[in-house]
């Protein structure tokens, strides 16, 4: 049973608003400093000719703006009015929804950027180029936003339809449509791509023992692909997976999904060999441990 109800003024009345309010706000106030400083360093110590870097500025980018989304929620769960129109509700829904698609692309494509370097290092030179993580990326955000096309136009037929000023918290909820499924479908490939390239690596770095002893931060390498599968199964599908079930009150799942923001970071940390060094600061240190 729903204990939400939404009042003519367009008041949500709910006793867990302010707890969403609270919640929304740390992943807010963590993931805004978290993400603007990361970036702030990929683009400024770290080559975008790396295709690693690139995938990690815009999974930072992706982040960005879903925590740009944030102090709208805040304010609705935490005043139970929605005092914007129906526009910006869609845009605002939309960048949370885009945020788990993409971040589980690019997540997936840094997993296999690592498994080729890791795995095929020589044969996959001519793939690893920056010229062709940049096609990537600039095909991954037109998937996004073709995909944003049908769903901003239904989800704008439902909120014509009501007579209530809100956002986020509906009764009843928006039908699902046949689109609507495509996510779960798109979270469960990109998990099976990173189960499949953690294996890979693992068995290189635990059985070919001579051509592994030459990839550095080993713990670090795995850490990557330990992370990158945790974010499935915690942060992505369950909220992917709400579309399936008749109650779909899934506020509590969207926050937890939100806060994937603010472990993303962690990945560029351990992606990189002194991350918080200029890149030719690094290529002098590897290049004396080298000599020695």
């Amino acid at each position: 049973m729903s204990n939400m109800t939404v009042g003519e003024n367009g008041t949500v009345s709910n006793t867990w608003n302010p707890t969403y309010g609270l919640a929304f706000g740390s992943v807010m106030v963590l993931g805004l400093p978290l993400n603007a400083v990361a970036l702030w360093i990929l683009l400024r110590r770290h080559s975008l000719k790396s295709t690693s870097a690139v995938f990690m500025v815009n999974l930072a980018i992706s982040d960005l703006l879903l925590v740009v989304s944030l102090p709208m929620r805040v304010y609705f769960y935490a005043t139970g009015t929605w005092p914007l129109n129906n526009m910006a509700c869609i845009w605002i829904t939309m960048l949370f929804r885009n945020n788990i698609r993409s971040s589980s692309i690019f997540i997936t494509f840094i997993s296999i950027d690592r498994l080729l370097a890791v795995v095929y290092p020589l044969r996959s030179r001519h793939l690893r180029t920056s010229s062709n993580a940049w096609r990537a990326v600039a095909l991954i955000w037109l998937f996004v936003v073709v995909w944003n096309i049908p769903e901003s136009v239904n989800f704008a037929r439902f909120l014509n339809s009501t007579n209530e000023k809100t956002c986020f918290e509906f009764d009843p909820k928006p039908q699902p449509t046949s689109i609507t499924y495509i996510q779960p479908v798109l979270v469960f490939t990109m998990l099976a791509v990173n189960i499949v390239s953690t294996a890979l690596v693992s068995w290189t770095l635990h059985r070919r023992l001579n051509d592994s002893a030459r990839i550095s931060n080993k713990v670090n390498v795995m850490l990557i692909f330990a992370m990158n599968l945790m974010m499935f199964p915690v942060f992505f599908l369950p909220v992917s997976l709400a579309v399936f079930f008749e109650e779909r009150r899934i506020t509590g799942l969207i926050c937890l999904a939100s806060v994937n923001c603010c472990l993303d970071p962690l990945l560029y940390y351990f992606s990189f060999d002194g991350f918080w060094s200029r890149q030719e600061d690094v290529e002098t240190s590897i290049a004396r441990d080298d000599n020695r």
